[in-house]
């Protein structure tokens, strides 16, 4: 039997908490089902008998308490919401808990942006990680010394795991399923809860805001020429000469601000304004890409696939709901 210590900390999304809950418990009647005992004692642990959740709408009332349990062998750490430094403080008590499970043998996983509490523990320095498209500026900025995986939809390293954002846990929990139990369950699995198996990025999700928490005023400058242009063809040399830096000073000031190189932030400045356009307009593909600063085809469609894991067609078909002409581009 395993044991699976579902997490209840404080600002918990609820969704997190219950659908590990359901996916496990559900596993194990499919192993009922097919004659086979069930394998997972599933149970929600918080760090005292009551936590109230949605600003005090519900209250759950965890199985077990963390000074309860002596060991496990998974333990879930649900998605946060609200002010995530706050949160953290709120959840300290877990930090000590999670740790001692850890060195006991227990595997972790963390779901969505509680990655931030499993970060804390400092179980994760020098690892891969995966949280939150959007809170990945956030991320890198609190935790350094942990590699984030852009756009990954989960990351697995020393029995430590983490998922994407939102919804993309459930690749994560049919992941560990599989893992636990077969491939057929799994599948299962995902045809009873309506999920995708085997699902790898998040990227035809991600929006590009640009990374502007820094203070280089004249790389914010350089941004904001960029953004402005973006029909235009640019090239490093330019960029630098409008703040009138040398190329590699240039180069270097920008990395350290952006996290980008000069020219994945030109790239993904562009492609997403695509999106945007392939989004809300009845504008073909060729004409998007033409306004975005590209003419060569194969190598925007080669680039806008790179970021968002779509052609741009199939990402008009997937967002675009207005009518179109009926001629379909190559594209």
């Amino acid at each position: 039997m395993k044991n699976i210590s579902i997490l209840v900390p404080e600002t918990a999304i609820m969704e997190a908490i219950a659908d590990p809950r359901y996916m496990f418990t559900a596993a194990n009647e499919f192993l009922k089902a097919a004659g086979k005992e069930p394998l997972f004692n599933v149970q929600l642990v918080g760090h005292k008998k009551a936590v109230k959740l949605m600003n005090n709408l519900v209250t759950v009332h965890p199985d077990k308490t963390l000074d309860e349990v002596k060991k496990t062998d998974l333990i879930f750490i649900p998605a946060l919401s609200g002010d995530i430094r706050a949160a953290l403080e709120l959840n300290k008590k877990y930090i000590p808990w999670i740790i001692e499970q850890h060195k006991k043998g227990a595997e972790v996983a963390s779901l969505c942006i509680g990655a931030f509490l499993l970060a804390s523990t400092g179980l994760l320095n020098g690892k891969k990680c995966s949280t939150h498209w959007l809170s990945a500026e956030d991320f890198r900025e609190m935790f350094p010394e942990v590699e984030l995986v852009d756009g990954s939809i989960l990351s697995e390293e020393n029995g430590i795991y983490s998922s994407g954002g939102a919804n993309s846990y459930w690749t994560l929990l049919l992941y560990l399923l599989e893992k636990y139990t077969s491939r057929e369950t799994a599948i299962l699995a995902s045809k009873f809860f309506a999920v995708d198996i085997d699902r790898d990025s998040q990227s035809k999700y991600m929006m590009f805001k640009g990374q502007r928490n820094h203070k280089d005023e004249a790389i914010r400058k350089v941004q904001d020429h960029i953004e402005k242009n973006i029909e235009e063809k640019m090239t490093i040399d330019e960029l630098a000469e409008v703040v009138s830096l040398g190329r590699r000073s240039f180069e270097r000031r920008f990395r350290e601000a952006t996290n980008n190189s000069v020219l994945e932030y030109i790239q993904r400045v562009k492609i997403e304004a695509a999106k945007r356009s392939l989004e809300t307009s009845r504008k073909n593909v060729s004409e998007v890409m033409f306004d975005v600063g590209y003419t060569d085809t194969k190598a925007f469609r080669d680039l806008f696939k790179k970021i968002t894991g779509l052609s741009p067609v199939e990402y008009r078909n997937k967002y675009n709901k207005i009518v179109l002409e009926p001629r379909e581009e190559l594209i």
